[in-house]
């Protein structure tokens, strides 16, 4: 199919490998001719081809010496730049010149993103804390889906679009004013939903509420990665997961920490009222907070449409036309929707994309069972659901800081040495995790509350947990944006992106709907060690607490589940670590659907 000015040139010789199979078919029709004619002309044949392999392979040496080249020019220009002898910020304010008001608006763009993530992200600690079984959480796990499924539509968002608006603008100010619309209309329902007005929540319809507002995120989010290939310069592109890591984290701590903590009663009465103005509520409930941001989203968003442009900086100076214009080569392609989803199958063919599938799809099985489980084990034990959520005020400092600290490495050329180095070490903390929550009722006071020391060590805990979580995020979307061509980088940054969603949100969800399975519980006589019977499901759980006996766990399937996921992770390690390596090595253009025509001099 014809895409552009930058279909496949048929005048180009074929690689090497394609001799023999040339050599082949000839044999064969050798078989059904006469005469020594025929055979000259396969001689001649497989000289020629032999020749042009030989031109082809020096051509292709050249071009990986050029792009060698290339980048050192690059690095030594940048380098002159930038005072080595400065201190850190003004090396990071030279580094980042012309580039800190994109950063600025990226980081709150991913901001905004975060929030609704926030939100839905404090829906199980809600459910928790109203006794839903791991089923039920499972069921609402889905609402996090649309994340890990948006590749469906990124090439329809990446192609269709105003001109006069913006390539990436068309999509992401419809969207961001839908998701302020659509959170007004839910703070008028959502309280019912959740079952506050007496009754129990209704999982399967809060999951279909929030799932159509996690497609508008996602949406927005296809936008806005796309946009940040071409928002920043080239030589600080590296920064685009920067500021994905750190907006977003910071939305997710507006919407969810902040939440949780103005939500609470004895929050707010302990640390934002006075002694003479205690309330049985908390500051805000679900529907406020919503209303609220529904508010931001609109407002923020009128300001981003009339006061910045759409303007291509991933394009050197020295890489336009007489005119001004992007070279043909490094220009963002315009396509239609089918040639999208056509380069998006070109793509998805590419041998170094094959190890990328399989790493992103099957990297986090590792940690399913103590990213998903864990917090709710916690609430399970009685743990009020906002001082879990208060642990994330230590936590989120760190968050926004990491990306800035490791930013060294991760814009380099081997940003996935972060992620190796990481990789075993979450595995190691998901069984300390393992072994806390095991000690962790140990300390329980009689009147159900715990000491403070067991929130330091939960704190602490947490601490070395996101330095290993966040690390490897950091890393393996600092290799997606290099090997992103700017060219398709919607479709292409998307495509990546999606994977390692989906490849973080399948493990959880099959975690959570088998771990019931491993878990047995035991109606027992209340002050005895005396078994009834069984109580495995909510039916049998409350027949029990209705007859005043206790419904315990026997056999509790966390330990099985994050067992079984740490020896998975081990074998994936094992299996993967070399793969990675070689990824890092391979030069960038063999990542490209489109090889550029112009060779460095």
């Amino acid at each position: 199919m014809n895409i552009g000015p930058y279909e496949f040139d048929s005048t180009i010789q074929p690689h090497p490998s394609q001799c023999p199979l040339a050599e082949d078919e000839d044999v064969e029709n050798q078989k059904t001719s006469v005469g020594s004619e025929n055979s000259e002309n396969q001689n001649s044949e497989d000289v020629e081809c032999q020749k042009t392999s030989e031109v082809d392979v020096r051509k292709r040496k050249e071009m990986m010496e050029d792009e060698k080249w290339i980048r050192r020019e690059e690095k030594k220009k940048n380098q002159k730049n930038v005072d080595p002898n400065a201190n850190w910020f003004k090396r990071t304010h030279a580094t980042l010149k012309g580039d800190i008001s994109s950063i600025l608006l990226l980081l709150f763009l991913y901001l905004l993103q975060g929030v609704p993530l926030g939100l839905i992200g404090a829906i199980p600690l809600l459910l928790s804390s109203k006794h839903a079984s791991y089923s039920s959480q499972a069921i609402f796990s889905f609402a996090y889906w649309p994340f890990s499924m948006k590749l469906l539509w990124a090439p329809i968002v990446d192609s269709v679009y105003s001109k006069r608006l913006g390539r990436r603008k068309s999509w992401m100010v419809p969207c961001q004013y839908l998701i302020g619309a659509f959170m007004l209309y839910l703070s008028f329902k959502v309280n019912d939903i959740m079952g506050e007005n007496g009754g129990s929540p209704n999982v399967v319809f809060l999951m279909l509420i929030f799932l159509p507002l996690n497609f508008l995120a996602a949406t927005q989010d296809i936008a806005v990665d796309g946009w940040a290939l071409t928002m920043l310069s080239k030589k600080n592109v590296g920064y685009a997961s920067t500021c994905n890591a750190v907006g977003q984290t910071a939305g997710y701590f507006l919407g969810n920490v902040v939440f949780l903590a103005l939500e609470s009663a004895p929050f707010c009465n302990e640390f934002l009222r006075s002694k003479d103005n205690q309330q049985d509520t908390g500051m805000v409930d679900l529907a406020g907070y919503v209303f609220f941001w529904g508010w931001v989203f609109i407002v923020t968003t009128t300001l981003v449409l009339i006061l910045k442009r759409e303007v291509d900086m991933s394009i050197p100076s020295n890489n336009t036309t007489a005119s001004g214009e992007p070279a043909p080569e490094d220009e963002e392609l315009e396509l239609g929707v089918v040639e999208s989803y056509t380069v998006l199958y070109k793509i998805m063919k590419l041998k170094p994309v094959h190890y990328m599938i399989a790493i992103l799809l099957t990297g986090k099985l590792a940690f399913a069972a103590t990213d998903g489980m864990t917090s709710l084990k916690l609430i399970a034990m009685g743990i009020p659901k906002d001082r879990l959520a208060s642990i994330a005020v230590f936590l989120t400092p760190m968050q926004i800081l990491l990306p800035w600290m490791i930013g060294k490495w991760t814009a380099g050329p081997r940003p996935l040495n972060i992620f190796l180095l990481a990789f075993p070490y979450r595995i190691f903390i998901g069984g300390v995790f393992a072994a806390l929550i095991w000690w962790t009722p140990h300390f329980q006071l009689p009147d159900g509350k715990f000491e403070y020391s067991v929130y330091f060590v939960w704190i602490s805990g947490y601490m070395f947990h996101q330095l290993a979580t966040y690390s490897m995020f950091v890393s393996m979307m600092a290799f997606i944006a290099q090997i992103s061509d700017p060219r398709i980088g919607g479709t292409y940054m998307t495509m990546l992106n999606t994977l390692n969603n989906l490849g973080g949100n399948w493990p959880v969800t099959v975690v959570l709907a088998v771990t019931d399975w491993f878990t047995y519980k035991d109606c027992v006589v209340k002050g005895s060690k005396d078994v009834l019977y069984a109580c495995n499901t909510k039916v049998l759980a409350d027949q029990c607490a209705a007859g005043g006996d206790v419904c315990e766990v026997a056999i509790d399937g966390y330990f099985i589940s994050v067992a079984a996921c740490s020896v998975i992770g081990v074998i994936w390690y094992k299996v993967f670590f070399n793969k990675l390596k070689y990824l890092q090595k391979i030069p960038r253009a063999q990542w490209r659907v489109f090889p550029s025509r112009a060779v460095a001099n």
